[in-house]
């Protein structure tokens, strides 16, 4: 039975991609690069610092990593507090509600930095369903790397067999599943060109979960 659901939060909870998208094109076009949107594509799911040491290495860029994610953040943080249409994805609420209700214990492990994590909880009022905000900064390697869904799953009240990851991106469920955990694959819209057919189930919309349906998966999961 499952005990924990570690949640991915960029289109997974909230639709954020788009505002990252603005924010670092904006920067892009600051710094006089291009960047393709097939390359863009890889960037999901992985950290900003490891977004940037990689545009830094490829491009040359004179200033700093912390200087590039610094700026970059800026443009993300006036596009974030200016949108006005910005909400959590449909079902989401709901599912958290659903999964508190049920004792289920939730952890949040996104790429985002601690400061957009920060934001997200404050914006929504969702921080209390959470016991641990597990944010990507703190790590050297970003997903595919599964040390941050090895480390979620330290903080689990639960062994690894009875913990989920719920990620949007093929490089979160590739962390998934090397870290040794059950994965659920969100196909959104936000989140094209991803391949989720390793992940052990497939959704469309968060009205196919309920804690019911979480909490029986596993092996014999149908």
């Amino acid at each position: 039975m499952i005990r924990t659901v570690i949640f991915d939060m960029d289109g997974v909870i909230v639709d954020t991609e788009p505002v990252h998208r603005y924010a670092y094109f904006r920067h892009f076009d600051e710094l006089r690069i291009q960047v393709p949107d097939e390359e863009y594509t890889t960037f999901t799911g992985r950290s900003t610092k490891n977004v940037y040491q990689y545009l830094k290495d490829k491009y040359g860029l004179a200033p700093s990593v912390e200087d590039l994610v610094m700026s970059k953040r800026e443009f993300f943080n006036r596009a974030f507090d200016e949108k006005p249409d910005l909400d959590l994805l449909d079902g989401v609420r709901a599912l958290l509600e659903d999964l508190h209700q049920h004792e289920v214990q939730l952890i949040l492990a996104s790429s985002a930095s601690k400061a957009t994590i920060d934001r997200v909880m404050r914006r929504f009022g969702i921080g209390p369903y959470f016991t641990d905000l597990i944010s990507g900064e703190d790590f050297p390697r970003s997903k595919p790397d599964p040390a941050i869904f090895e480390f979620a799953a330290s903080r689990s009240k639960a062994p690894k067999t009875e913990c989920v990851v719920i990620e949007d991106s093929a490089n979160g469920v590739t962390a998934a599943k090397a870290a040794g955990l059950y994965c659920i694959g969100y196909d959104s819209e936000h989140s094209p060109m991803q391949d989720l057919s390793h992940a052990d189930l497939v959704i469309r919309h968060f009205s196919e979960l309920s804690a019911e349906r979480i909490m029986a998966f596993g092996p014999a999961f149908r």
